[in-house]
Formats: C-alpha cells, sequence, structure tokens
C-alpha cells in the first residue's frame, strides 16, 4: 500500500510540473483566431505595456478583429495569431520573437515599433520568415536604402515590407501639404535627434522644404523621449517668429510641447505625423491644448465611406474605443496577407521558407493591389515600400476629423 501511494504521489508531483509548464508558456503571449491544425500562423509583436501601449494594444485588438472575420469566411485560408509584448524594447522584441518562432510562426506581422523592427528584421532575414509591419516606419527596417553621401550601409532585406508610409515619404508629403494649403509662412521644427523614426521624417521633410521655398527658421533636436524640458527648443522657434511648428516626433514629447508652448503663451500652429496619433489619450495632458493641431495619416475614422463605418462601429463594439491609424494599418495587414495566401495557395501545412518566398513574389507583383481602409489599390515597391495617399487630419473638441472631404 505505501509503494502504491508513493507511486501515486509521484504521478501526481509530475502532473502538477508539467501544468506549471503549460501555464508558464503562455504568461508572454496571447494567442486568438482559428487554432486547427489548418490554419496558418501569424505572430504579432508590439508594445502592450509602457509608454508606447496604445500603438501596440491597437495593433493587437485590430489584428484579432480582423483574424476573427477571416476565419469566420467559409474559405480555405484560416489564420491563428498569437501576440507578443516587447515594450518597445529591441532585445525584448528579439526574445519575443524567438518565442514565436518556437510556437511554430509562419508568417511574422511586426513588429510595431521601429528599433525593435530594425533588430527583429535582421533576424527574420536570416530565417526566412516574411514580415510584414504595419507601423515600423524606418528604411532601416527594409534596408537597401541609400544615406545621404550616397552609400547603403544596410542590404535590402527582401523579406521584409511594410503597411504604413516609410519616414522619408512622411516628410516629403508633410512639407508638400504644408506648401499647399499654405499653412506657415515661418516654420521651425523640432525632432528627436537620438531616434531613427524622427531624424528619417526630418531629413526629407527639409529637403523637400527647400525645393518648395518653404522657410524653415528654426531647427533644434532633443535625444529621446524621456526628454522633458522643450523650453530652449520653444523660446528658439518663437524668437525667429515661427508660425508653424513641425513635430516628427511620438506623442508624449508632442503633449509636453504643446503644454509648454501653451505656458509660454506661445501659440503658433502645429503639425505632426502619424507618430502624434494618440496624443489625445496621455494621462493628465490637457486635451484643449491639442485643439487644431494637425497631422498627416492614412486613416481618420470619421471617413464616411462604408469600410471605415463597419471597421470603425466594430472596433468600438470589441473594445470600446474609437481605433487609430495604427489599428487600420494591421487590419489592412490582415486582409493583405489573407488574399495574398489565396493567390500563391499557401497553407498551414507550407513550409515557412516557401510561404516566404512566395509572398515576396505576391506582393512584388505589379497587379497585386489592396484595397483597405487605408487606402485604396495599395501596391509594394521591390524596396518593400508601400504606395498609398496619405490624409490630412485636424483635431476638433477633442475628435479627429480629416481636412481634406
Amino acid at each position: 500500500m505505501k509503494k502504491t501511494a508513493k507511486v501515486v504521489s509521484l504521478l501526481m508531483a509530475g502532473a502538477m510540473v508539467l501544468t506549471s509548464f503549460a501555464g508558464c508558456g503562455n504568461k508572454t503571449g496571447t494567442t486568438s483566431g482559428d487554432s486547427s491544425t489548418g490554419a496558418i500562423k501569424i505572430g504579432g509583436i508590439g508594445p502592450l505595456t509602457g509608454g508606447a501601449a496604445i500603438y501596440g494594444q491597437a495593433v493587437k485588438n485590430a489584428a484579432e478583429l480582423a483574424v476573427e472575420e477571416v476565419n469566420a469566411k467559409n474559405d480555405s485560408v484560416k489564420f491563428e495569431l498569437k501576440f507578443e509584448d516587447d515594450e518597445n524594447d529591441a532585445e525584448k522584441s528579439v526574445n519575443a520573437y524567438n518565442n514565436l518562432k518556437d510556437w511554430g510562426m509562419q508568417i511574422l506581422m511586426g513588429t510595431v515599433t521601429t528599433k525593435p523592427c530594425i533588430a527583429v528584421s535582421s533576424v527574420t532575414n536570416t530565417d526566412r520568415i516574411f514580415q510584414l509591419t504595419p507601423s515600423a516606419s524606418s528604411t532601416d527596417v527594409l534596408g537597401g536604402q541609400p544615406d545621404k553621401d550616397g552609400n547603403v550601409t544596410i542590404q535590402r532585406k527582401d523579406n521584409v515590407f511594410q503597411m504604413c508610409f516609410t519616414d522619408p515619404n512622411q516628410g516629403i508629403a508633410s512639407a508638400d501639404y504644408i506648401k499647399k494649403q499654405n499653412l506657415g509662412t515661418k516654420v521651425a521644427v523640432i525632432y528627436n535627434n537620438g531616434d531613427a523614426y524622427s531624424t528619417g521624417i526630418y531629413q526629407k521633410f527639409e529637403s523637400e522644404a527647400k525645393k518648395l521655398g518653404l522657410n524653415i527658421v528654426s531647427v533644434t533636436t532633443f535625444p529621446d523621449d524621456t526628454n522633458s524640458d522643450f523650453s530652449a527648443q520653444l523660446n528658439d522657434a518663437k524668437k525667429n517668429g515661427a508660425d508653424l511648428l513641425f513635430l516628427p516626433i511620438y506623442y508624449t514629447p508632442a503633449s509636453l510641447i504643446l503644454t509648454q508652448a501653451s505656458k509660454m503663451n506661445y501659440k503658433p500652429k502645429f503639425f505632426g505625423v502619424d507618430g502624434m496619433d494618440g496624443i489625445l489619450t496621455v494621462k493628465n495632458f490637457d486635451t484643449k491644448l491639442a485643439e487644431d493641431v494637425m497631422l498627416l495619416t492614412p486613416f481618420t475614422a470619421d471617413a464616411t465611406d462604408e469600410k471605415t463605418q463597419s471597421f470603425v462601429k466594430k472596433y468600438q463594439e470589441k473594445y470600446g474605443d474609437v481605433p487609430n491609424q495604427f489599428a487600420a494599418d494591421v487590419y489592412d495587414c490582415v486582409y493583405a496577407l489573407f488574399d495574398a495566401c489565396k493567390a500563391k495557395g499557401i497553407t498551414a501545412d507550407s513550409k515557412r521558407e516557401d510561404i516566404c518566398s512566395a509572398l515576396i513574389e505576391q506582393f512584388t507583383d505589379s497587379s497585386f493591389k489592396v484595397d483597405g481602409l487605408t487606402g485604396t489599390g495599395m501596391t509594394w515597391a521591390a524596396s518593400g515600400e508601400i504606395s498609398k495617399e496619405p490624409k490630412g487630419m485636424v483635431i476638433k473638441d477633442g475628435k479627429y476629423v480629416g481636412m481634406d472631404k
């Protein structure tokens, strides 16, 4: 009897250990969608915690929504999505990627932010896993781009594609929009010189502004997004008479700039890019200060087309929030992958290397066009860059309103 009891005890202890390991394996990521053997495994990576969590959470939410819709179709292509938190940290993002690879990921839809995506894209290129990022916009993510001296320092990562505008495109489009709409006669710029995203946008904005004859009267920088004092930058812009302040930065430092500009009674027009999206959600920020702030984005939640209205309604019902352009971009990612997988006959049994080759071929085919929330007839160049038109947006009464209606 004692021997039997001991055996049973050991078996129970073993079961508890296995259960413990199973529980630990599910802490780092959330899985959704069709978990059957017939589902193509898509990984997602982004910040679900930390200062950039608004971006990652929006991407996770919209990706889950789109996967649910795809799997509800009576179609042979099904997806299973597993999303990992990287806290907007490059090292943690690579760790998240390795977790997803161990899970059996066949396609990566991420990462959400630029620095982690640069790190992860190098690994996916080596591993031959196709990668489509919704929002990491630096050309360093793609590689193959010449620097200011014409030298290509990072070879093209042929497996990496973007759904968002590249940083240079945002810079050029911003300068064009400011000039076309006659938004300012004297322009000041504040950018983060420690961030590839911000620097990339500024450099192209500056060169395009010169071509267009925009008068840039002040250019100042800051080292990183933890910077809290912008008095020197604002005083320089004010001293030089800038009536428009261009901010190619993320929403957290932008909220501080708006607050500090108000305290010194400096009231230029403010113009940002897609990183500005999220400023209305900053804790303890007086959203009245964002009134009339302008930015360029591929998506406006107030658009009247049926596709946008349907997406916004479903998103609000499921998550109780208005989707931002990061959400819209990843929603388009899911459907672009769905169409591409169908076109190439990709299944859950396909090897990831074969999937990678097939999707590269499909995305670089000029006849492959995607109609989504963030653009119609969207196509991709061999460089991995997307072709679509940005939209002007202005904040009115605490809401984003399209300027191009």
